[in-house]
């Protein structure tokens, strides 16, 4: 088997792990649910603002870093909106512990 079929195998089973079916889950419920819908694409078009202006090289100010803090803090208190950034969080974490394994053996072939 080469390498490619061995990362769709591992893409599958990405897709198939408890934590990416409760991600799917929590989006799902986020989209069925007009309020949360809206603060959340509130939410994502904010951030991407600041991603996009700290690949341009600039900082955000202080002020708007609390800002954006306080936002999530205050989505987070929505049930819908907290279960989607938990789900997220944990998907996150099982897509970095699979990145850092691929780079850890890995590293002998760039040394």
């Amino acid at each position: 088997m080469n390498v490619y079929d061995r990362a769709y195998e591992l893409a599958k089973a990405m897709q198939a792990c408890p934590e990416a079916h409760d991600l799917l889950g929590a989006i799902q419920a986020v989209e069925q649910d007009d309020e949360a819908k809206l603060l959340m694409n509130d939410f994502r078009q904010r951030q991407a603002g600041f991603q996009q202006q700290m690949m341009a090289g600039e900082e955000p100010s202080p002020e708007e870093m609390a800002d954006m803090n306080q936002l999530y803090e205050e989505l987070s208190l929505h049930p819908l909106l907290n279960q989607l950034f938990e789900a997220e969080r944990r998907f996150g974490v099982v897509f970095d512990d699979v990145t850092k394994i691929i780079s850890e053996s890995l590293k002998n072939v760039f040394e």
